[in-house]
């Protein structure tokens, strides 16, 4: 989704779901704000770099920018009737915004992974089910 990411994970070790959101929010804007700045062909680059600035301002814990809000939304997936039904809402969910006519047709999805015997999606998953 253009402002917005849905993600079902599993941890190990008794890893901190806070923590990995952190981790995962800091990575991502800082490798968007870095392909903003450095894409001479981004006509809105002042305004967004001013726009994350001055959000990253109204908080001491930004370091300059803020890209992502502070705040997510947990589900709890424990049983195997809400896992599929999580995984079909974020398959679904680029279709029900009228960005694709198909699940499988959203590049950042792992919707092919899940519903084509052929496909192969961006990132490598482990299957949870």
């Amino acid at each position: 989704m253009p402002n917005h990411f849905h993600l079902i994970c599993s941890f190990i070790n008794n890893a901190n779901l806070s923590i990995v959101i952190k981790n995962i929010k800091s990575f991502t804007a800082m490798k968007i704000i870095d392909a903003i700045i450095n894409n001479p062909q981004e006509s809105r680059k002042e305004w967004m770099l001013d726009l994350f600035e001055k959000n990253g301002q109204r908080m001491q814990s930004n370091f300059r920018f803020q890209f992502w809000q502070h705040e997510n939304h947990p589900i709890l997936h424990n049983t195997k009737e809400m896992y599929q039904q999580r995984l079909v809402y974020l398959h679904e969910n680029p279709e029900r915004a009228g960005f694709v006519k198909h699940p499988i047709d959203w590049k950042h999805s792992s919707s092919i992974d899940y519903y084509t015997e052929a496909g192969k999606g961006l990132l490598e998953l482990i299957r949870l089910d």
